[in-house]
Parts: C-alpha cells; structure tokens; sequence
C-alpha cells in the first residue's frame, strides 16, 4: 500500500475541492476507479490573478503533454507545480478547456448539469477566493490526441484504477481539483460515468 494511503481525501463525482498546498509539499492524486477525468488549477496564494497556465507551460516546455520531471508554469512563467511521480502511462491533456453549463446546453443535458468550471468556482468561493476568469485547466487523465486531419479526438482514460500523479508545489499555491461530470462522450471512460477521486498533501 502507498505511503499516502492513511491520508487520502475523497472528491466526490461530480464535485471538486480547493486544497492549500505549501511550497515544497506535494500533492497525490489517485485515479481510485481508473476511469476518472480530473481537472486541475493552481494559483499562487500571494496573487490568485498569477494561475497555472497551459499556454505559458506548453511554450515553456516545447511539448504538449509534461511529463516527469517537468514544471508547468504560471502566467508569469514561474513554476508552480512539478511531476515527480505518476504511475499512469502518462497521458493527460492540455489542450481542452473546462466543461461548463453552455457545453453541456449544446449537448441537449437538462438544465443544472454540473460542470468544472462550476466546481472551480464553488471550492475557490469555500475558501474565500474568486477568480473573473476560467482557466484553461491540466486535464490529468484525460486522453485526447489531434488526428491525421487535425481533429481533437476525445477517448477513454488509458489509467487504471489506483494510478497517480505527484505533484509538487514551487511555491505556496491552492490547488482546485474537479471530479469532471462529463457523461455525454467516453471521457470518463465506456460507461460514461463521474466517479469519485482522492487525493493527500504530503
């Protein structure tokens, strides 16, 4: 059994947390049924308008998807957060942005579907922080590929149930993590299902 395991948290389907992570400390993420989309934030606790961001961390690392090793960057390009472990084959996502109610209108779902930017939003308010904007999230699990013809193609998780990924904080942020309650296309896996997730700050 993992080091973490006494310490785990579990985010319900559908829901989301804001979880404060101190500089040095990491933060366990574990993909409990294999399946499971997560979104995730990171905002520096000094500034919240300074977040993570993908466009800045895909320029900064010259790849789409980062790795072991890798730091994803804020807005000002400083290092937020760094993977030093994940036991999954390493596919997450960078490209798509949050679900949102508009999203989930267009999909024809009946009105007050839950949606990641809707559980950003509530786990910042809990801890009484806003953001005005919707930041394009990492998406970790989530497995979408460009096609030959240039097309986003969305397909189920390739993790299984109990992979993880570390990450470590690089300076004192809160991390927002979103059960996605995607349950229209196969993001969450065949069965279209949210799941629970867990997490540990060690």
């Amino acid at each position: 059994m993992a080091a973490f395991a006494g310490d785990l948290k579990t985010i319900p389907a559908r829901f989301g947390a804001a979880i404060p992570v101190d500089k040095g400390r990491e933060l366990v993420v574990v993909n409990t049924h294999g399946t499971q989309v997560m979104d995730c934030w990171a905002f520096s606790r000094a500034d919240v308008s300074e977040f993570m961001s993908m466009e800045h961390t895909r320029s900064k690392l010259s790849k789409v998807v980062p790795a072991v090793g890798d730091a994803l960057v804020t807005t000002r390009r400083r290092p937020i957060l760094t993977v030093t472990e994940d036991t999954s084959p390493g596919v997450h996502d960078t490209l798509l942005c949050a679900c949102s109610p508009e999203i989930y209108e267009e999909h024809g779902c009946a009105p007050g579907h839950r949606s990641c930017e809707q559980n950003l939003h509530e786990a910042l308010a809990e801890i009484g922080l806003s953001c005005p904007c919707t930041p394009p999230p990492f998406n970790l699990f989530m497995n979408v590929a460009v096609g030959p013809a240039n097309e986003v193609v969305r397909d189920a998780p390739k993790s299984k149930p109990g992979d993880y990924i570390r990450l470590r904080a690089e300076m004192d942020a809160v991390v927002v993590l979103s059960a996605c309650p995607q349950d229209v296309t196969v993001i969450n896996g065949p069965g279209r299902t949210p799941r629970e997730v867990q997490y540990a700050v060690v």
